[in-house]
Parts: structure tokens; C-alpha cells; sequence
């Protein structure tokens, strides 16, 4: 192989991870300006429909006994990853600015 077609491959190379660079960037920028949002609030959904969930199953341990203990007892192997997680968020103080879903301004 002669020096010139080693400089034209070693070119090629640099064009195409500036293309791949370039063409991930205009990606991720209309992924922001499209879908981004609607991720954010759908993974916001998912989340309040996981806690309204455990509260149904787990209630019992904030004192709140929704669902029959046989049920509880057949859903815990799947709930004990989550158990922790929840309960410090349904007891952490909340801000009146958390109430709020889109900005002032």
C-alpha cells in the first residue's frame, strides 16, 4: 500500500467519525426538541402510578390497610427491591413548589 492511499484512508476515517459526531449531535438535538418532554413526563406517570401501587399493596406499614395481608404476601418478592425507596418518599417533606408541573415564567 503507497503512502497516498494510506493519507486517503487515514482522511476517509477522520470524515466519517466527524459525519458519525455530527450526525449523533443533530440526533440527540431533535430528540430534545421533540420527544424529551413527553419522556420526562411519562417517566413522571410511571412513577406516581408505582407509588399509588405500592401504597395500595404496602399501606399497611404507614398504617394505611387497603389490601387484604394474602396479597401482600404473595406481591412482596416482587415489591422488597422498591419497599425502602418508597417509603422514604412518601415520607419526605414536600415543597409547594413540587405542586407545580411547569415553570413560572
Amino acid at each position: 500500500m503507497s503512502q497516498r492511499e494510506r493519507e486517503y484512508r487515514r482522511l476517509l476515517e477522520q470524515l466519517e467519525c466527524r459525519l458519525r459526531a455530527a450526525g449523533r449531535a443533530l440526533r440527540d438535538v431533535l430528540y430534545g426538541m421533540t420527544l424529551y418532554d413527553w419522556v420526562l413526563e411519562l417517566q413522571k406517570a410511571r412513577g406516581e402510578v408505582e407509588q399509588a401501587f405500592t401504597l395500595l399493596v404496602f399501606g399497611d406499614l404507614l398504617g394505611i390497610p387497603i389490601l387484604t395481608p394474602y396479597y401482600t404476601l404473595r406481591l412482596i418478592p416482587y415489591m422488597v427491591p422498591r419497599i425502602e425507596a418508597w417509603r422514604r418518599s412518601m415520607l419526605r417533606e414536600r415543597d409547594i413548589c413540587e405542586l407545580f408541573d411547569q415553570e413560572i415564567g
